[in-house]
Formats: structure tokens, sequence, C-alpha cells
């Protein structure tokens, strides 16, 4: 009924059922890949050891991972995981674009909403896909990071995290709202997502970058710096920090706490939330001066041990004070983040918390190995692995991962690695030094060497512009560990959740799964459509019977309607187009419904002011009361009698006639809120709807 538009529900058991369906389709290709490659890792081994176990290389200096960098590693990747889990929620299609990304913008500056309404357009055009890769990209970024330790892969796995992450904090969190006024610490600025991007660029810098305190200084330093700033803007007056109520109004710390406290979630933590919130209303200025004392000092004290490098007490101090700040943020302001069904990360206090932790951890890194005896033992290990035909002395036994990142090293090092080792120490897990992981066949160590000063770089010892021959290649995933397998897996997955939504937008036509969450699910029917003969736009005299060898598009519209029904029309417009070189087998046929307005004026003028006078197939047909009544009648469409004047009530349907005159399905053409997205999701809906009756002819 005009008027009356349904409206997109993020409830929708359509777009849930839709969605479900797509996770598990992909989940099942995922575990496809998996399989796949670990037979093929199994098989190369066999081929290359002759068994499933391969020969231990000499031993030699062993890599230790970083504290710091290991806290990073782990903690982003797991955050990452969890953020994936949470994109899987059912009602993530159908109400995270237009409930949480579009409303969050909706403060910021026009130029913000609109690059955000672009990722809004593009998730509503494409919800199952955008919903999906949400899901598998982030999923795989954090399998990723948490399974490439070192090397190549672990700096691609931060690059990807710092690649997603940007795209995330502009569309998903509108820059986090550093443009929106009321920019505060408290509420999650400067987006949860950007320190997850800080992270991924920290975990993207060769190893070496962790041997000094330096980064571990820069990063206290940094969130020193920010908390200072934060504590100054929490404290400037007019900001309605200061306050529980303005103007009997709930103050902008206030507003926060009620607007988190009003997401569905436990008991428990509703009672706390609001407890808190109640007491902020009486006492917001002392809440706030606790907020910005407690700023101040941790930044000042974050920002001092940077400086000072004997001041790792007052460090150890700063971070404790800074982990209960943020804990208590976290529960009593931003509520954890991620309850209601449309939660996407547990905000932004626990990735600041993993932050400051990895710079005090990083005040006392592991002492440097000097690369050329790195080099020397990667080589010597190298011959061992080579020199030997069979599996002798110690074997591994199989299965059991080695703590170094895939893609380590090419089978032969380049010069220009030279200048990129990897650290020496001691090795997590594995036996062989990563530098020999991906690369089991080398039998050169000098090509490992780092040249001396005035000494040319040694030519590759295979031939020129084929490092990475078949055999090599071969042999170096035969002797790779687990890890490089499983890592593999995970870049993996990033791509299953990404190419689909890389293919859907190049599709400017919306899915028909947004209209079919709108109006409901296409009733099938195989019965005779009822004949009727009406008079066209044009005055000619149009039987259902003479449109016999040709779909039929039927649907009822007023022609001095001016909500639903010329939107309607325009969507059986643009199904026209979609339907392409088949248009000429199929009639869009529109019958008047208002008992008062059924003169060919009107439907003339109607045809005319929507733009379909050009299109060669578009009937609007009309008749006296005395005939249209029955053709309402026939096909199931109410039609109330308003007063003269006034639009006549109607409900939307389309009906899809076979070209041997048999009605095959039925679908209502409520626009519901009329969107770009809606409206082209209903035009793909009729087309599909008309080359599946084709079909079926």
């Amino acid at each position: 009924m005009p008027g009356m538009n349904s409206t997109l529900s993020p409830a929708s058991p359509i777009l849930i059922s839709a969605f479900h369906s797509a996770l598990l389709h992909q989940w099942l290709i995922i575990a496809f890949i998996f399989v796949l490659l670990l037979i093929a890792w199994g098989a190369s081994r066999t081929a290359v050891f002759g068994s499933m176990e391969r020969p231990r290389a000499a031993a030699g200096a062993r890599w230790r991972e970083p504290r710091a960098r290991l806290l990073l590693r782990v903690g982003f990747g797991l955050i990452w995981l969890f953020d994936g889990l949470l994109q899987a929620q059912g009602q993530m299609p159908g109400g995270l674009a237009d409930q949480v990304i579009q409303p969050t913008a909706s403060s910021s500056p026009g130029w913000v909403q609109h690059l955000v309404n672009y990722g809004v357009t593009l998730w509503d055009y494409h919800p199952i896909q955008a919903a999906a890769a949400s899901v598998w990209i982030q999923v795989g970024i954090g399998l990723w990071m948490l399974l490439a330790v070192r090397g190549r892969s672990a700096r691609l796995a931060g690059l990807s995290g710092v690649a997603w992450g940007l795209i995330v904090w502009a569309f998903g969190e509108s820059f986090g709202g550093i443009f929106a006024p009321g920019l505060t610490v408290l509420f999650g600025a400067p987006g949860a997502v950007l320190l997850y991007v800080v992270a991924g660029a920290l975990l993207a810098l060769p190893e070496r970058a962790w041997e000094t305190a330096r980064l571990g200084r820069l990063l206290l330093g940094g969130v020193g710096v920010f908390f200072l700033g934060m504590a100054l803007l929490q404290a400037w007056p007019g900001r309605g920090f200061w306050q529980g109520t303005v103007g009997g109004q709930p103050g902008s710390l206030t507003s926060m706490i009620a607007s988190m406290a009003s997401t569905s979630q436990p008991h428990p933590i509703d009672a706390i939330v609001r407890g808190f919130g109640n007491f902020t209303i009486a006492h917001g200025f002392a809440v706030n001066l606790v907020a910005v004392i407690a700023l101040a000092v941790i930044g000042a004290g974050l920002l001092i041990a940077a400086l000072r490098p004997d001041a790792r007490r007052l460090a150890l101090i700063a971070v404790i004070a800074g982990a209960v700040f943020c804990l208590a943020d976290w529960v009593l302001i931003e509520d954890f983040g991620f309850f209601g069904g449309l939660g996407t990360d547990p905000n932004s206090m626990v990735p600041f918390i993993l932050l400051f932790t990895a710079g005090y951890l990083g005040l006392a890194p592991v002492p440097a190995t000097a690369l050329a005896t790195e080099a020397a033992e990667a080589g010597a290990a190298a011959e061992a692995v080579v020199a030997v035909p069979e599996p002798t002395g110690v074997t591994e036994p199989a299965g059991v991962p080695e703590l170094a990142g895939f893609l380590a090293a090419p089978t032969e090092v380049p010069a220009a690695e030279a200048d990129d080792p990897e650290p020496t120490g001691a090795s997590p897990a594995g036996d062989v030094p990563e530098l020999v992981g991906a690369a089991a066949a080398v039998s050169v160590p000098e090509a490992a060497k780092e040249p001396g000063p005035g000494e040319d770089v040694p030519a590759p010892a295979s031939s020129p512009g084929r490092a990475w021959r078949v055999p090599e290649l071969l042999r170096g995933f035969a002797g790779a560990p687990l890890r490089f397998v499983a890592g593999i897996g995970a870049l993996g997955v990033v791509l299953v959740g990404a190419a689909p939504m890389a293919f859907a937008t190049t599709n400017p036509n919306a899915d028909p799964i947004t209209a079919e969450a709108i109006s409901g699910t296409i009733g099938q029917f195989d019965t005779p459509a009822s004949n009727f003969t009406l008079t066209s736009q044009d005055g000619r005299q149009v039987s259902l019977a003479s449109l016999r060898g040709k779909v039929v598009l039927l649907t009822f519209l007023d022609p001095v309607c001016t909500t639903d029904c010329p939107l309607i029309a325009q969507e059986m417009r643009s199904a026209d187009t979609l339907l392409g070189a088949k248009a000429s087998d199929t009639e869009l046929v529109a019958v008047v419904a208002n008992p008062t307005y059924t003169s060919v004026a009107y439907t003339k003028a109607f045809t005319s002011e929507e733009g379909l006078t050009q299109v060669p197939n578009w009937l609007y047909l009309t008749g006296s009361l005395s005939q249209l009544s029955p053709i309402w009648n026939a096909y199931g469409i109410t039609v109330e009698d308003l007063p003269a004047g006034a639009m006549a009530a109607h409900n939307d349907i389309a009906i899809v006639i076979s070209a041997n005159g048999t009605i095959t399905q039925e679908l209502s053409d409520d626009p519901g809120p009329g969107t770009d997205a809606s409206k082209s999701s209903f035009a793909s809906l009729m087309a599909d709807s008309v080359l599946q009756t084709m079909r079926q002819s």
C-alpha cells in the first residue's frame, strides 16, 4: 500500500539464511584448500626425502622472537580472529551498513559522509558478499599473523593488516570520528582499527628493528603524547564532558554511556553500565576530573619513561596504571563494544593496552647477533640438507611445526637481501634457520654471505632469470615446515573472502536478495492467467491473449501516485535494461489501479513523466471501472476507493506470465525504503524472474 512501505530488517530470515549458507560454502572451499595443501606437502616430502620425515640440519644459532613483537603479533592476531567471528553474526548483512556505519558518520563533515555513503551503498548492493568478505578477510589476517613468525611472510601479514585496517577505518569507522565534534579517547578515538594499523606496520618492520630499545621507546612515547593530547581535549571547557546534564539533557559523557547501555547484553553488565551512567549524571564533574588526571598522569609517565632509558620502573608503573584505566573505561563507558548483535570489535582500549605493554617489553630487546655468523650457519645448514639424499641421523617428527614464517627467503639469497638480515639467537621451535626454511635445495653458501667492502656480489648459481626453478620450488616446499603450509592456507582464507567481493564491485546492479528480504519469498505458480482486453496509453486495444509468445511482467499502478508507483515503474524499466537482448521477448504491462483516474490521458501522462515513452515493450492499460474491477479480483489486487483527488490504496505485486499464458511467479514489488539499492535489487529480481520463466518454457 502507498505510504505503508516495508523496510529491510537486519533480522530478516531470508538474509540470515543466505548469509549462513554463503559462509558454509566458503568454509568448505577453505577446508578443501587446507586439505589440498597438506596432501601436496606430504607428497612432496615423500618424493624428495623418501618419507614424511626429513633430515635435521646442522645445529646452528637459534632465533628467539622479541617479547614485544610476540605480544603484538599474537595479541592482534587473536583480535583480528575475534573480529572476524563477530562479523559472522546473522544481523550483519542487513544491519551493519545502515544501522552502524552510516549513523557513525552522521556527525562528520560532508566529505566524510560522502565517502562513507559510497561504502554503505556498495554494502547495500551486495550485502551477502560484503558481510562474508569481512568475515574471511579478518579471520585470514588473524591466522596469518599467528602463523607467520618471521621473514617476508610475517611482514606481508603485517602489511595485510595495515591495508584492510585502513579500509575499515575510513569506511567503517568514519576515520575514528577524528573529524567529528566531541572527539575523546573515552569513546574510542582515534578508532580501534587505526591501532590495528599501527600494530601491522610494526610487524611489517624487519626483525632487526626489534634488536634495540628504539621501537619500545617510540611506542611508549607515542602513546604518552596521545594520552596527553586526549587529556587536554577532555578538559577543554564547553565540550560537555564536565556536566552530567546540560540544560536538563544528558551531557556528552552521560549520553555515550546511555547509548552503550541500550544495546542488548547480559543483565549483570547492563546493571553495571546503567549504574555508572546514573552516577555520572549526579557526579559528572568528578568523573571527568578523574579521567583528565588519569590521562595526563599516564601520558606523562609513558613519555618520561620513553625519554629516560633509566626509568624502567616508572614505565612499569605507567603501564600498569594505563592498563587499569583502559580496562575501567572498556567496561564502564565502552561497554566492551561487541554486544547487541552488530558489534564488530572490542573497541580501542584492549589494543591500547597491547601497544603500550609492547612498548614496555621493547625496552629490553633481545641482543643482536652478527649477520655474518647467521649467514655462514645458514649456508652450512643448507649444504647439510642438500648433501643427504635420504633421511639419516636424527629426524624431525612429521607434522611438527617450526616457528618460522613461510616465504622467508627465495631459493637463492640475492644480494639485495644482504641489508635485510634475519636476526639470530634462538629459534622458537625449529632446527633449520628460516633463511633455509623454504629453500632446502640451496647448495651455494657463498650466495648467503654478505659481501665485504669493495667486493662484488657473486652471481647466483642457477641460470640467469631462473632463480625459482620448478625442482628447487618442489624441494623448497618439501623442506618447508608445517607452519609454511598453514600460512599459505591463511592467505587462501583472505582470498576466499576478497575474491567474491571484488567481483561483486564490478556489478552495478544490486543483488536480488535485498528485494526478497523486503518483499518475502517468490510465490511459484502454474495456473492459467485470466485474459483481459484494455486500452493502452496510445489508445490501442490490447488483450493478454495477443501477447502470447512473449513473457509478460504484469503489475498494477495508480497513475496519480507519487510514492511507490513511480518507483515500481522505474524498477520495471531497469529490469528491461537488465534483460538486454531478451527484452524483445518480454512485455512490461501495467494495469491502472485507481477507480477514479481511469482515462487514457492519465496513463499517457504517467508514461511520459516516468520516461517510459522510449521503452518499446511498455504498456500501461486502462478501461472503465466495470472492465478493471474483474481484473483486479482475478489477480488478487485490493483497491481502496479513497475520496476524489487522493491516491488509491492498493497492494503492490508483480506477476510473471509465461509465453503460453501461464502464471509462473508472483512477487511483491513494494520498493520498501526506496533507496538506490532496493530499487536496483527489485529490478534484478524482476529480471531474474523473467529469465527463469523463459528457461522453464
